[in-house]
């Protein structure tokens, strides 16, 4: 387990924003050299959503582009899927993985969203995830299965 100092896994960090740019859902699945503040992980989530507003507006064409979809660096590659109702599914992974992989593991991510929080009677949309223990465990068990890590 991430607590116990061994833990590895491909995948770095999972990150779910609204459309707001408000961050409702952070999990880290590595332990980081230098440790985060919860409000450091609103700013991610601020920073992040200005940059893929900035960025689906500097396409050279007319049409609007899409906004980023991968960034890379030599330590770590973040992949980003943001729904029709711009909610953003963003995870940090190891720089190498396949990206069939991780936007497959996106896609399950938010039918994981879609099924366990949105469905969730409970749950005030656009808020912070918190009590949707489905969710959770689902969510674990899909990282499970797809990356053959122990959570």
């Amino acid at each position: 387990k991430m607590s116990e100092g061994n833990f590895t896994s491909p995948l770095y960090s999972i990150f779910i924003i609204n459309k707001s740019g408000g961050l409702i859902f952070h999990k880290d699945l590595v332990q980081r050299k230098v440790r985060l503040t919860s409000n450091s992980y609103l700013q991610i989530a601020g920073v992040f959503h200005g940059m893929y507003a900035i960025t689906s507006q500097l396409a050279p064409t007319k049409e609007v582009s899409s906004g980023i979809k991968t960034l890379e660096a030599d330590c770590m590659k973040l992949y980003c899927f943001q729904s029709v109702t711009g909610t953003k599914f963003i995870v940090t992974t190891e720089p190498n993985r396949n990206d069939v992989e991780i936007n497959e593991f996106l896609s399950q991510l938010y039918s994981l969203y879609a099924n366990y929080v949105l469905k969730n009677p409970f749950y005030d949309l656009e808020q912070p995830i918190h009590n949707c223990d489905k969710f959770q465990i689902n969510l674990n068990s899909l990282i499970e299965n797809m990356f053959s890590v122990s959570l």
